[in-house]
């Protein structure tokens, strides 16, 4: 459980840092590439073992790392593009909502991975608390035109934490930090392809800030993944349980930051869905002494 609150932890961590690129005009595509890097150089440096490209190249999780390598920085930019097109709500509801694909991946593929009646309850209290805790007044309104965008950033982010959780099955001991290096290091390389085509269009601005958010953004980034490996490696504690655990922490903390930083107001709704949210957590984890 340590894993999963240290995951809640540093993933706010990382949404405050991203309200801090809006306040101080950071290029989010530059910042995230410097990003991606230092969580790879920081693999580097932690890894137990020698970087042999060969043996790399052999890995049962190559494939893993680069497919998600590769997600992470196409999903966020169809995020990005999201929130201009649909609205925040709209594509935040579509990227937290994504938790069904690796839950539902995860009952499919792992039979230790049981469906049960706490499961049950606890991932429906789950997503209305998401919907509830992510809208103003409960409503979400968007141009259809617009639907492929959203079911873009629905399925990238969950096919990216579905592949994630499924790294833990290949991943030997003392590889975890190879294959982050990997994971980073492709999302690196995905994000400089994806400047030098924007770049073609309009020449972009290369600032010093840029790179300083973009290190600073990388620390916590690193141990976000890694806590959450570890979360999904701990012995008794379940995918379908982890990811749903997760969002909802991440959706309660996330509003108190807002409401004790930010002085943002919710809405009534918004205090029913962090209510379900919280309902959500304590089913998934005291339901089984409830329900048998």
């Amino acid at each position: 459980m340590i894993y999963v609150i240290l995951t809640i932890v540093i993933f706010n961590l990382l949404i405050i840092i991203f309200k801090l690129f809006a306040k101080f005009k950071v290029d989010n595509l530059q910042a995230l590439i410097v990003n991606y890097i230092t969580a790879g150089t920081m693999g580097f440096f932690l890894s137990e073992k020698s970087i042999d490209l060969q043996y790399i190249l052999s890995s049962p999780w190559l494939y893993h790392a680069m497919a998600i390598g590769f997600l992470f920085i196409v999903v966020f930019n169809f995020y990005a593009f999201g929130t201009q097109k649909v609205g925040i709500a709209v594509t935040t509801v579509a990227n937290k909502m994504s938790l069904v694909i690796p839950v539902a991946a995860a009952l499919i593929l792992y039979p230790s991975d049981q469906i049960s009646t706490e499961k049950i309850i606890g991932f429906v209290l789950a997503l209305i608390g998401i919907y509830l805790a992510s809208t103003k007044g409960g409503k979400l309104s968007f141009n259809i035109k617009y639907l492929w965008l959203i079911i873009l950033v629905f399925v990238g982010q969950g096919i990216a934490d579905a592949i994630f959780n499924d790294s833990k099955t290949l991943l030997p001991p003392g590889e975890d930090m190879l294959y982050f290096i990997v994971l980073f290091f492709i999302a690196a390389i995905s994000g400089i392809l994806i400047l030098l085509g924007k770049s073609v269009a309009s020449p972009p601005k290369f600032e010093l800030k840029n790179i300083l958010w973009g290190i600073i953004l990388g620390v916590p980034n690193f141990f976000s993944l890694l806590f959450m490996l570890k979360a999904l490696s701990a012995p008794g504690m379940e995918a379908s349980v982890v990811f749903p655990m997760v969002s909802m922490g991440v959706v309660v903390l996330s509003s108190i930051v807002g409401i004790v930083l930010y002085k943002e107001n919710l809405t009534k709704g918004n205090w029913i869905g962090i209510l379900f949210a919280c309902a959500a957590i304590a089913v998934f984890s005291f339901g089984h002494y409830i329900f048998g």
